[in-house]
């Protein structure tokens, strides 16, 4: 299936109806009273997030979403009917931001979470409610008012608890593959990842994670060369990083180069995202004879600075592997309990203050 991580449309909710001018035309009351229904309130129209969607593709065909119109109101005080609210399914990951003032409307991460992106007009007065000692029979009446209307622009990111990145063909299709049930495509030329993969690693039956692989950066990708730069923000929901380097390339190039291009495209795109906990890992070391390898790895970590994590592995042979998915989880699992520890704190001042 097309990947499509991003998309423009329109939305449209419903007009109410409008409320109407209606008097008792009964027989033997000649000068009936007033009775004139009010109208029915426009729909709205709804996002509603779909874990069996994972692609924005099918609003690249359809543009414009309508809600059904509120029906006027009628005689007898017989209300209008309201129009049916619009639902609209979008994948879990979805951000919805008005393309006019780029004001994020809502972020649907969880599954069935709703969100109201145009508003359903409210329904118009009928005569009835303008009666009085002394206008005992109004025509005054209120017509609906139109529903909301906007441009959007909608933007898919992955839900993964680790994302992977570096330059084209690191190796993040390989890793991926190898930790989990994901068959990305994989081959010995660049950007053979043309959309995210997803995979499930099971550390435990008790303890698993998402990774993702995203598409590879090259130099200028936070200003739009290649691919990457469509990705990027795919990698701000991840909870860590894992930079892949490739310790011996083809292509003779300096891994601590590819390095240095790849770290600069992150703190371009986002001061947040290259602040993200991020873990070195040095790929394809069965490319290198066991010394060789040792003394290479030993003399990119130096050459870079690097002072975190740092794991070498060959994913094509699943060399150590396994050992950097098992340190991943329990990271990962470290992580959440320091998270709700210090939600748990948060809750407790604040009651604290409440007492006070």
């Amino acid at each position: 299936m097309q990947f499509v991580d991003e998309a423009h449309i329109v939305v449209e909710a419903g007009r109410g109806g409008n409320g109407v001018v209606s008097f008792r035309r009964e027989k033997y009351i000649p000068f009936g009273g007033p009775n004139g229904g009010d109208g029915g309130d426009g729909g709205s129209v709804i996002f509603v997030a779909d874990l069996n969607l994972n692609t924005l593709v099918d609003f690249r065909f359809t543009k414009r979403f309508k809600a059904q119109n509120g029906q006027a109101g009628m005689g007898n005080q017989k209300t209008g009917r309201a129009g049916e609210d619009l639902i609209v399914a979008v994948p879990v990951g979805t951000r919805v931001f008005d393309e006019n003032t780029q004001e994020l409307i809502g972020d649907l991460t969880e599954h069935e979470q709703r969100l109201v992106v145009a508003q359903g007009g409210r329904h118009g007065l009928g005569n009835v409610h303008f009666k009085s000692s002394t206008n005992r029979t109004p025509r005054q009446h209120t017509l609906g008012e139109d529903g909301e209307t906007r441009e959007l622009r909608l933007e898919m990111a992955v839900l993964a608890d680790v994302g992977l990145l570096g330059m084209p063909n690191a190796g993040k299709s390989s890793l991926i593959g190898a930790v989990s049930a994901a068959r990305p495509k994989v081959a010995d030329y660049p950007f053979t990842t043309l959309y995210p993969n997803l995979g499930v690693v099971r550390v435990s039956p008790e303890n698993s994670f998402v990774i993702a692989d995203i598409p590879g950066l090259i130099e200028g990708a936070a200003e739009g060369a290649g691919l990457g730069v469509q990705f990027l923000k795919h990698l701000s929901r991840t909870g860590l990083l894992l930079h892949i380097v490739d310790v011996a390339p083809i292509d003779e190039s300096d891994p601590v180069t590819s390095f240095k291009t790849v770290e600069a495209e992150l703190g371009k795109f986002s001061e947040e995202l290259a602040g993200k906990e991020r873990w070195l890992v040095l790929n394809k070391i069965d490319l290198l004879p066991a010394d060789d390898a040792k003394a290479r790895c030993d003399e990119i970590v130096a050459a870079i600075g690097w002072e975190g994590e740092v794991h070498a592995i060959s994913a094509a042979e699943r060399t150590h592997t396994e050992t950097l998915m098992q340190q991943i989880g329990w990271r990962l699992i470290a992580r959440k309990a320091a998270l709700h520890a210090e939600q748990a704190e948060q809750v407790a001042q604040a009651a604290e203050r409440g007492d006070a």
